[in-house]
Parts: C-alpha cells; structure tokens; sequence
C-alpha cells in the first residue's frame, strides 16, 4: 500500500525544495530530507517509499532545478499524478527515473492520505473506490524510466533514447 499526498495547483519547485536547501548550499546533507519541508512539513518527515504525489495543473512550475525532482527520488516516491507538468520538471523526472502520468480524472478521485496500490506493470492505480488506467508516458520517456533515468539507459545502451 502506497499513501496519497494530494497538493493544488500550481506547485512551484521552491515549494519541492526552497532554495537555501539545495545541495550546494547544503553539501553533506540529503535533499530528500527536504522535500516539501516548508510547504508542507509533514511530507518531510513522513513521505515513504513508493507513496504517490496527485497533483493539480502545472505541478513543477517555476524554476528548473533539478534538485526538486531528486529529492523526490530521493524520497522514493513511487509516481507523480497530475493534469499537467511543467515541461522542465516533466523531463528532468523522466530523466531521473521518476514515473508521470498526466490524468485530471485520478488527480480528482483520490484523496490525500487516502491508501492506494500503485501498479506500474499494470499500468494501475487501484483505490478504495475503484480501479484507474495510467495513461502510458510517450515510449522514449517510458523507456527512460523503465531503466532507472537517462544516466543508467546511456549506461545499458550507450546511447541516448531516440524520440518518436
């Protein structure tokens, strides 16, 4: 079982990470540890492995650190669940490994805190009320995250995804 953290529209990367805790700043601590630390504190202290983020539009907005998408990872967080991304965000998840699926019809289902079971082989959410589709990533970016990130295909294939 994997928890729901339901946030609103618009989540900027400050609110993922506010800027005086990125890892330059910060060099030997872990910015997973600061995921939503001030937005939404509790997130910081008690986001599990695989639990899932919903979202509403435009999740990722704002700059293009791609710290914001590595302390995501870094937290384990098991796929993110919104209508829309910011495109900078989009890609730098995907090239992290971070699994998205675009769905306005999930992002209003669910509710935050709400326990679901996350099924990537499948291609499923399955909730208390019912089952939903994930919409598939387009194929190089579901190539990308089924190897772990871009670092870890160039690694398997020595060479970088070709788009359709």
């Amino acid at each position: 079982m994997a928890r729901v953290w339901k946030f609103g529209a618009d989540v900027d990367t400050d609110q993922i990470v506010p800027g005086r805790y990125a890892p330059y700043m910060r060099p030997d601590e872990d910015v997973g540890q600061f995921a939503f630390v001030e937005a939404r504190p509790a997130f910081a202290r008690e986001a599990e492995p695989g639990d899932v983020i919903v979202a509403g539009p435009n999740f990722g907005c704002g700059s293009s650190r791609e710290y914001a998408p590595e302390a995501l990872k870094r937290r384990g967080i098991g796929a993110i669940i919104a209508p829309s991304f910011a495109r900078i965000f989009f890609r730098n998840a995907v090239n992290l490994g971070i699994p998205l699926f675009v769905s306005e019809k999930i992002s209003q289902a669910v509710e935050d805190g709400e326990e679901v079971v996350l099924d990537l082989e499948a291609g499923r959410l399955i909730t208390n009320d019912g089952e939903y589709a994930l919409p598939p990533l387009p194929a190089f970016a579901a190539t990308i995250v089924q190897a772990g990130g871009i670092v870890n295909y160039v690694r398997e294939h020595g060479h970088f995804p070709r788009e359709a």
